[in-house]
């Protein structure tokens, strides 16, 4: 990797992100003018407004962040902004797991990392899967994610650097999306739960059998 080259680590482009962004603020806009006229129809005007922003101000500001997130990853360090930026060294990170998220039928695998510089967590998501197909991130950045975690001198960083270089030999052979590593580890993960972590040791158990 060339010193100070920096690897875009975003799941979505920003043209879909600032789509799903306008469509969550018109909806927080108009759920807000719903209630905040249910609301002033016994209360009054000023109650009705209050009860408008407290609906659709939150909803407005998660639709602006979401609009403004981007992540990549520099020298080793992954960075996410939003509001502001949080960064997590990936060489020298205290904590590694996966965590599958299940979102009305879209099971994203993300790496859950915490450390250095300031202690933050984040989670990096490395694919989105819906029925038989979905997204994943781009060859160079899986490629740059394997590089650096095989450096970062930790067993489970090493298992999901195989992990990941597994799915980039999937990705070269053409397998669909069902065969790939990745989905595979997202169908494993039980049903019924929003958020759940792999267990480091069942993954390093699903790398090996990968051959």
């Amino acid at each position: 990797m060339t010193p100070g080259e920096r690897i875009p680590l975003n799941l979505l482009d920003s043209a879909l992100l600032r789509k799903r962004a306008g469509a969550v603020a018109i909806g927080a806009v108009l759920l807000g003018g719903a209630l905040g006229g249910l609301f002033g129809l016994f209360g009054g005007a000023v109650v009705g407004l209050i009860a408008a922003a407290i609906v659709a101000l939150p909803l407005v500001l998660l639709a602006v962040t979401e609009a403004r997130r981007k992540v990549w990853l520099q020298d080793g360090v992954v960075s996410v902004r939003a509001i502001g930026t949080r960064r997590v060294d990936l060489r020298a990170a205290g904590r590694l797991e996966l965590l599958v998220t299940d979102v009305r039928g879209a099971r994203t695998v993300g790496l859950l990392v915490s450390g250095p510089p300031k202690n933050q967590t984040l989670n990096l998501a490395l694919a989105t899967y819906a029925g038989v197909g979905g997204r994943e991130l781009g060859i160079l950045a899986l490629r740059r994610l394997a590089d650096v975690l095989a450096t970062a001198g930790e067993a489970h960083a090493l298992v999901y650097s195989e992990l990941l270089v597994a799915q980039l030999r999937a990705e070269a052979r053409g397998d669909a999306a069902p065969d790939r590593p990745l989905y595979r580890l997202a169908s494993l993960a039980p049903q019924g739960r929003m958020a759940q972590r792999l267990r480091p040791d069942a993954v390093a158990k699903f790398v090996t059998s990968l051959g």
